[in-house]
């Protein structure tokens, strides 16, 4: 469980770092090495989140397999 708890804040954190960036770029009010510093952490938190919803959907498969639940069905989320 300990693993579980260091694992989630370090996504909610980047998440919201990433979010942060997002914000302060589309204000328009940074300067090119400025945005290009902050294009290059968004990219790498991107990365990082996409790696953590990964293991955590290979988590979710795993679990619903030892359950005897091992037909899995891809996610249809709303059309965007």
């Amino acid at each position: 469980m300990a693993r579980k708890n260091k694992q989630s804040p370090a996504f909610e954190q980047s998440l919201e770092e990433l979010e942060t960036l997002v914000e302060r770029m589309e204000e328009g009010e940074l300067s090119l090495e400025e945005s290009l510093q902050c294009f290059e952490r968004g990219i790498q938190l991107t990365r990082s989140c996409q790696e953590a919803l990964k293991h955590a959907e290979q988590k979710v498969q795993i679990l619903l397999e030892k359950e005897g639940q091992a037909e899995i069905a891809p996610y249809e989320g709303e059309p965007e």
